[in-house]
């Protein structure tokens, strides 16, 4: 198989988040069924967490081990420990002040004694902070996502450039399946919030999510390098984690709490089911 055919393969891989983002568009759900998609997302995003955390700790462990048993340099160690703490602290916090950042400009403020309150215009802050709040989120759902496809672009792009066809075929079909539950993740909040968005804005949304596996996948079969997968994997995290604990601010707001449960407990099986095709591959 050449080059090409699996950067191809990479790209379908990638393009599968595009089957769960339609979800986005249900007119008026329920209460109940907004609050059980928002639930599912976050079952499918804690996944997610675990996934990228599981693996970006793996070459801390490898260069401990390493400097233990076989006295190799601790510079390595503590090299992989810092960069993967800065790069889960950069995706968390990042964002953390962005969001604040942008609610202030944004917020609304009283234009002089017992006047109406108006609201602060957004033009000149950027295309993010026109986006309505569950848009925003969404977006911030997508760029983690899209870290964390971008280091399984690399793991794909990397087992092709080591001759193991097989092992990366079978890569792109487990992380095919990972991305259809993921695109359902990233919509799942403007469906809770009941906010309908375009066509135009879920291709985005897709391309944003999705693309960094074909990305990643050419990137990888040129380039085989452990410290920026380690470092993708980490951006990942902290922005995941993020947009996790602001689905479960949501998730109080709507209430539901049993079908909520129910709804995370099935998003978490759905992120674990989807990776049992990557065990069955010995990866």
């Amino acid at each position: 198989m050449s080059g090409w055919e699996i950067v191809g393969l990479g790209a379908i891989a990638g393009f599968t988040i595009y089957l769960g983002l339609p979800i986005g568009r249900v007119r008026n759900p329920m209460p109940a069924f907004r609050a059980f998609l928002n639930a599912a997302a976050i079952g499918i995003l804690l996944f997610l967490l675990w996934d990228v955390l599981s693996a970006g700790i793996d070459p801390v462990e490898a260069s401990l081990l390493a400097s233990v048993n076989h006295h190799a340099s601790w510079w390595r160690f503590a090299g992989y420990s810092v960069l993967l703490t800065a790069c889960v602290c950069i995706g968390m916090v990042t964002l953390v002040h962005y969001d604040q950042w942008l609610r202030k400009r944004t917020a609304p403020h009283p234009d002089g004694p017992g006047a109406a309150t108006l609201t602060r215009p957004t033009v000149g802050l950027g295309p993010v902070a026109r986006l309505s709040e569950p848009k925003r989120l969404a977006f911030f759902i997508a760029l983690g996502i899209g870290f964390h496809n971008f280091s399984e672009g690399l793991a794909i792009g990397q087992s092709a450039a080591a001759g193991e066809i097989s092992l990366a075929v079978l890569l792109i079909v487990g992380f095919g399946l990972h991305n259809a539950t993921e695109g359902f993740g990233i919509v799942a909040p403007l469906a809770a919030e009941g906010d309908r968005p375009s066509w135009a804005f879920l291709g985005l949304m897709g391309l944003i999510g999705g693309g960094p596996t074909f990305l990643g996948t050419i990137i990888g079969q040129a380039w085989v390098n452990e410290w920026l997968f380690t470092a993708s994997l980490g951006l990942a995290a902290g922005s995941i984690l993020y947009v996790v604990i602001e689905l479960l601010a949501v998730s109080r707001k709507l209430g539901f709490k049993e079908l909520a449960t129910w709804g995370i407990l099935l998003g978490l099986f759905l992120g674990f089911a989807t990776d049992m095709v990557l065990v069955a591959a010995g990866v």
